[in-house]
């Protein structure tokens, strides 16, 4: 397989941001003092495996993704990899990332990857928290930077241990085109500050 992204766990509302959440320029982190507890280091929320993603040719951006049967209707913004070695997304949990260094939607294989955060302490529960409401067999679009719409019908929507999920699946580069969203679902580990699993929804284009 070739490089593959593992996307992971979004917040729970009413808690702290963590590594998918920081500002694309932070400001030095204090040291702390011989008074206080060293931080504890931070989880990155998707990590990135494989070779350097920025390698690869960045295909038209999708720009808006609606899904009539759980009203969403939301922008989307490409997104890159933190210093850590996680995925950026979005703070504005009304706004999904795309992986840029992925396939998208015009791409003739491969896994487009939209990801959002579930909520936020800013901005409150968000749209793709209505993903595991989502039936089999749901209608989709996915409009690109183009103009062009590309319809997608739901094949699954699952829960996922972030553990467990199947990446030679869910992050395929060279197989059969797909769309799969993903946020994060489950018992939240208040020790860790992670959702314990992943909303996972894969969709299949429509033809024609």
């Amino acid at each position: 397989m070739a490089a593959a992204t593992v996307v992971a766990a979004m917040l729970l509302l009413g808690t702290g941001c963590s590594a998918a959440e920081a500002p694309k320029n932070p400001a030095p982190t204090p040291r702390p003092t011989t008074d206080a507890p060293p931080p504890r280091p931070a989880v990155p929320d998707i990590p990135v495996q494989g070779t350097d993603p920025r390698a690869v040719q960045s295909p038209v951006p999708p720009v808006r993704i609606t899904v009539p049967d759980v009203a969403i209707d939301i922008a989307i913004e490409p997104v890159g990899v933190l210093a850590d070695g996680s995925m950026e997304l979005p703070a504005d949990t009304g706004i999904a990332g795309w992986y840029e260094y992925g396939p998208g939607p015009a791409s003739p294989a491969g896994a487009t990857i939209l990801a959002a955060h579930v909520d936020s302490l800013v901005y409150g529960l968000g749209p793709f928290s209505r993903l595991r409401e989502l039936p089999a067999g749901a209608a989709l679009s996915v409009t690109t930077a183009d103009g062009a719409v590309h319809g997608y019908t739901i094949a699954a929507v699952a829960k996922v241990p972030k553990a467990e999920i199947p990446l030679d699946t869910v992050f395929d580069r060279s197989g059969p085109p797909t769309l799969v969203l993903i946020t994060c679902g489950g018992q939240f580990n208040h020790d860790t500050g992670h959702y314990l699993d992943n909303i996972l929804v894969t969709a299949t284009p429509v033809a024609g």
